[in-house]
């Protein structure tokens, strides 16, 4: 199933695939591996890997100014194609274009240091989301003021609430508008006030520029942050578009 737009093409996927091999071992020992190799050395040797198919033959666009929810069942292929869009998995089949800027966070600690402090692990963050700008000060100090952590961007990270350090890396990594921004779960912690302050902040930078993927499988997060939603079932889409009836198509496959 393929989403179109007249609007500009930011993102294209055509057709990916992306599976893993499984390796199950029916043999209960080093000397049971030995002895089928031995009696059955043929059989052994050419037996093919079992593949789990995660995302089978999937094709759509992200245009400018979208703001596109993925939800599913857990196992459906949510988080291994986002951290494909994101350039993290490459699809063995399928083509994945985009010249422009894709940024993702797919956890709350990803890249920060538990022992230093807020302010210390905003710095250091960054560097990482920003690379290529040179005087990060501004863009920091403007992203802890959104927090709305006070005095607590001076203590331990480790000390943090999951609440708390959502707040920090979402308010760091929105403070730059990107092309494409790729947000997997990591308002789940974050609570309603902030979720709805930050759904104003993506919602101002993607009115100008850019487009968003969102992951969650919270209905009031897709409401506040998305325009249209994918439902992702089996590695495959079962549905792309309004929110409501999505939501719907979501419920009916958790109770089959």
């Amino acid at each position: 199933m393929t989403s179109t737009s007249a609007s500009e093409v930011l993102l294209s996927v055509k057709d990916i695939k992306i599976f893993f091999e499984l390796e199950h071992y029916h043999h209960r020992g080093v000397r049971d591996v030995f002895v089928s190799a031995i009696t059955h050395p043929f059989d052994y040797l050419m037996k093919q890997p079992e593949l789990l198919n995660v995302i089978d033959g999937i094709s759509f666009d992200i245009t400018r100014g979208m703001r596109l929810g993925i939800i599913g069942t857990n196992g459906s292929g949510k988080t291994t194609l986002c951290r494909s869009l994101a350039g993290m998995i490459k699809p063995q089949a399928g083509t994945i274009s985009s010249t422009n800027e894709v940024r993702a966070i797919f956890d709350t600690g990803t890249g920060v240091v538990p022992e230093l402090t807020g302010r210390e692990n905003a710095y250091l963050l960054a560097r990482l989301f920003f690379p290529g700008m040179r005087d990060l000060k501004p863009i920091v100090e403007e992203a802890i003021s959104f927090s709305e952590l006070g005095h607590f961007i001076d203590i331990p990270f480790m000390q943090y609430s999951k609440g708390m350090q959502s707040r920090l890396l979402l308010s760091l990594i929105s403070s730059v508008p990107s092309e494409i921004l790729i947000l997997d779960e990591v308002l789940d912690g974050a609570d309603v006030f902030f979720q709805k302050k930050l759904a104003e902040r993506m919602r101002s930078f993607i009115q100008s520029a850019g487009a968003s993927i969102f992951v969650s499988h919270s209905i009031d997060q897709i409401r506040q942050v998305c325009t249209q939603v994918m439902v992702l079932h089996k590695g495959k889409i079962h549905f792309m578009g309004a929110i409501g009836p999505g939501w719907n198509e979501y419920l009916k496959l958790q109770n089959t």
